[in-house]
């Protein structure tokens, strides 16, 4: 039987249309574990509704009182490289180590229908059965980053449950993944055995921004291509400036075989080595003040543009934009008319 966490959205969505949400129940029993109340709430915070937005505001407000922590592991990989398999046996490994994992799995949206497939949660069949596992897939919205626009309220909320590790899994990688480790503690960049040709295809940004990157699918047949792919990569890494909040010898990469369990308790080793590290050495903290440094910057632009969705923004747009085609205005007098409209500049 999945866990109860693990529900769909549309009828937690349902229930807060019949009656007014209890805030303070909910964090109740968010603080208590209960992973019905956690999916309810993740489904608040990832509503647009203005009701819905301030009660998130309120609700965040009281758990990040709790101060509860996990680490957080972003996790990026190509399309096939086998990340929900990875995300699974590794899941399960922390389970047996008596941690509790949550997964948050961020599925594309589609531009033209604003739908997504979130089949993750079929795909980590053994994982969503386990009590101490919770995954929710969410749609990007569209949102670039790999991430949806609230997975980083969606982490505060599986950190406050009490959950020890989350694991954010990405859409896939692309010069816009870096966004990932805004919310993130390590990120992991999962690769696929592969001639050289592929570690041109992988964007810089993404490699200066890994922590660790894994090699899967070092098995059978495949395993002497793993090898030299991996060394690649090792020496690739090498040539990358060191960053300050990187010991000696990272960041690096691994071997590992999810579907045979090969080379995680190596990586798991070396991700809570690399993450005791920054801890001591005051890197941890420092991070995650500079994160959210990021996502009040964001919430303030996300706000701004927001004033531009509402019927006198759309109409005084339209307006403008047909003054600027018919060379009427200037683009750069038009955008100064527009933002004296909406109070700005």
């Amino acid at each position: 039987m999945a866990a109860a966490g693990n529900s769909g959205g549309s009828e937690n969505t349902a229930a807060s249309r019949k009656a007014p949400l209890d805030i303070d129940d909910l964090a109740a029993r968010i603080l208590n574990g209960e992973r019905r109340a956690l999916a309810r709430a993740i489904t608040l915070v990832e509503s647009g509704r203005a009701d819905h937005r301030e009660a998130t505001t309120l609700l965040l407000d009281l758990l990040a009182r709790e101060n509860r922590q996990a680490l957080r592991i972003g996790l990026s990989g190509t399309p096939g490289v086998g990340k929900s398999t990875f995300i699974e046996s590794f899941g399960m490994k922390l389970i047996a180590e008596g941690l509790r994992v949550a997964v948050l799995a961020v599925d594309p949206s589609s531009t033209r229908s604003g739908g997504s497939i979130l089949g993750d949660k079929t795909r980590m069949e053994y994982l969503s059965r386990q009590k101490n596992a919770f995954i929710r897939p969410s749609p990007s919205q569209t949102h670039l980053g790999g991430v949806g626009r609230r997975s980083r309220e969606a982490v505060a909320l599986c950190e406050a449950a009490g959950f020890d590790v989350v694991l954010i899994e990405t859409v896939g990688v692309g010069q816009s993944e870096t966004v990932v480790s805004e919310i993130s503690d390590l990120f992991l960049l999962l690769l696929a055995p592969a001639g050289g040709d592929e570690l041109q295809g992988v964007k810089r940004g993404i490699m200066e921004m890994a922590d660790i990157i894994l090699v899967n699918k070092a098995d059978g047949d495949l395993k002497a291509a793993a090898t030299r792919t991996c060394a690649d990569y090792a020496g690739a890494l090498r040539l990358l400036r060191k960053r300050p909040q990187d010991p000696e010898g990272y960041p690096k990469a691994l071997m590992v075989s999810a579907m045979a369990k090969d080379g995680l308790g190596r990586a798991w080793d070396e991700m809570q080595a690399l993450a005791d590290w920054r801890q001591t050495n005051g890197h941890w903290q420092g991070r995650r003040s500079e994160q959210a440094r990021y996502w009040f910057d964001e919430e303030v632009r996300q706000a701004l543009l927001a004033r531009l969705q509402t019927p006198w923004a759309q109409s005084r747009m339209a307006d403008l934009s047909e003054d600027v085609a018919a060379g009427q205005m200037t683009p750069a007098a038009a955008a100064k008319d527009m933002l004296a409209g909406l109070g700005v500049g």
